[in-house]
C-alpha cells in the first residue's frame, strides 16, 4: 500500500513538471523572431533634366593686353602708374616734357596769323584787279596774277594749319593715358628717363575680357563644336561659376599632346585672372525627363547592378531588389535607362547592406534637432 502511494505521488510530480515545461515553450514561441530593421535613407525617383558634360582643365589668357610705347621723344617728367595698379580708360599714366611742343605750337599759331593777314590783303587786291579789268584799265593777265597769288596764300594757310594740328597732336601724346580698363602688368619707364619714339613704357592687361583655352582629346572632334554651353570655375573663387559658350575650335591639333583646343571668350567679373588655370564643364547634350538616382543607390550584386525599391508590406517597409540598366554617371548621380518608374522610392544611404526582402526603417530625428524645430510657447 505504501509503495503504491509513493508511485502515485511520483506520477503527479512528473505531470506537474511536464505541464510547467510546456508552459515555458509556449511563451517562447510568442516572442518576435528575425534580424532588426536596417536603417536607410531614401529618395523618390522623379524625371528631371540631365546634362551630359565633358570636364576639362584649361588655361586663361587675356584677350586685350596692349604694350604702350613712347609716341614722341622727350624726357619723362612724371610717372603715375606702377605694376599691379588698376587703371581706367583715359587715366593718365605718365607725362613727357611738353615744352618743345608748346613752343612749336605758338610758332605755328604765329605763322597761321601771318598767312591769314597776307591772304586778306591778296583777297582785296584780287577783287580790285577784277574791277579794273571790267572797266578796261588793265589786262586780264594782271588780274590772273593777283588771283594766283591769292590762291597760293590760301594753300599756304592750309599747310600752316596742318602743321599746327600735327604739333597739337604731338603735344597730346606727351600725356600717356590708358587705352583700356585694366591693370599695369609691367612698368618699364621711370621718371627722368629720356625716351625715343617707340621705346616701351608700360604693358597693360585687360581684366574685363578673358579667353579660356580648353584642351580636349583628339577623338572629341565629333562631339565638340562652337556654340556649346560651358561652365567655368577657378580654384581662387570656389563655388563661383561663369556661363559661356565655345567660340571656336582651333583648326590644328597641338603637337605637344595631340589635343584639340576649344576657345571660350567671356566677360570677367573680377574673379578670374589671366595666366591661371580654369576648370570647365562642357555641356555636350541635355536629356529631358531622365530618371536619375544617387550613386549610393546603385549596388553591384551577382545579378548585376540593382536598386532597392522600398515598399510597404502590412506594417513593415521592405526592400525589393530590382535590376537596372544605367547610363551616364555624373555629379554623384546615375542615369537609369531601364528598371525604375517615376514615383519609385529607393534606398540611398545603407543600400549596400540590404538584401532582397529586408525590413528597413528610417532614422529617427535627433532629440536636439527635434527640440530645436519644436514651436516655442
Amino acid at each position: 500500500m505504501i509503495a503504491s502511494a509513493l508511485f502515485r505521488l511520483c506520477c503527479v510530480i512528473t505531470a506537474l513538471g511536464l505541464a510547467g515545461g510546456c508552459g515555458k515553450e509556449t511563451e517562447s514561441t510568442t516572442r518576435p523572431s528575425g534580424p532588426p530593421a536596417a536603417l536607410v535613407t531614401s529618395t523618390v525617383v522623379q524625371p528631371r533634366s540631365f546634362e551630359i558634360t565633358e570636364n576639362v582643365v584649361g588655361s586663361l589668357e587675356t584677350v586685350i593686353d596692349p604694350s604702350l610705347g613712347a609716341e614722341v621723344a622727350g624726357r619723362v617728367t612724371r610717372v603715375l602708374a606702377y605694376t599691379g595698379k588698376k587703371v581706367s580708360k583715359g587715366e593718365l599714366l605718365a607725362e613727357i616734357d611738353p615744352k618743345d611742343f608748346e613752343i612749336q605750337s605758338r610758332a605755328d599759331s604765329a605763322e597761321i596769323a601771318r598767312q591769314e593777314s597776307l591772304l586778306a590783303q591778296a583777297e582785296r587786291v584780287a577783287d580790285r584787279q577784277q574791277k579794273l579789268v571790267a572797266q578796261g584799265f588793265i589786262s586780264q593777265n594782271a588780274a590772273d596774277d593777283a588771283v594766283a597769288q591769292r590762291n597760293a596764300l590760301r594753300e599756304g594757310i592750309a599747310g600752316a594749319r596742318a602743321r599746327g594740328d600735327q604739333t597739337q597732336r604731338s603735344l597730346g601724346k606727351t600725356r600717356v593715358v590708358a587705352p583700356i580698363d585694366g591693370e599695369v602688368e609691367v612698368q618699364v619707364v621711370a621718371a627722368g628717363a629720356f625716351v625715343k619714339v617707340g621705346d616701351p613704357l608700360f604693358k597693360l592687361v585687360g581684366t574685363q575680357r578673358l579667353q579660356a583655352n580648353l584642351p580636349l582629346p583628339e577623338n572629341a572632334n565629333s562631339i565638340i563644336r562652337p556654340g556649346l554651353k560651358v561652365r567655368l570655375s577657378v580654384p581662387s573663387a570656389p563655388g563661383r561659376e561663369i556661363d559661356a559658350r565655345i567660340d571656336e575650335i582651333k583648326p590644328t591639333v597641338t603637337a605637344q599632346n595631340r589635343s584639340l583646343v576649344a576657345i571660350v571668350k567671356f566677360d570677367n567679373d573680377g574673379s578670374f585672372r589671366g595666366g591661371g588655370s580654369v576648370s570647365a564643364k562642357i555641356v555636350i547634350a541635355v536629356r529631358e525627363n531622365a530618371l536619375t538616382v544617387p550613386e549610393q543607390s546603385v549596388v553591384l550584386r551577382p545579378a548585376g547592378k540593382v536598386v532597392y525599391v522600398l515598399q510597404q508590406v502590412e506594417d513593415r517597409i521592405t526592400a525589393q531588389q530590382r535590376p537596372v540598366e544605367t547610363g551616364v554617371r555624373q555629379n554623384g548621380y546615375y542615369e537609369i535607362v531601364k528598371g525604375l518608374q517615376p514615383g519609385d522610392r529607393v534606398a540611398v544611404d545603407g543600400a549596400g547592406f540590404l538584401t532582397n526582402g529586408a525590413v528597413v526603417a528610417f532614422p529617427k530625428p535627433r532629440a536636439d534637432a527635434a527640440a530645436k524645430d519644436a514651436p516655442r510657447k
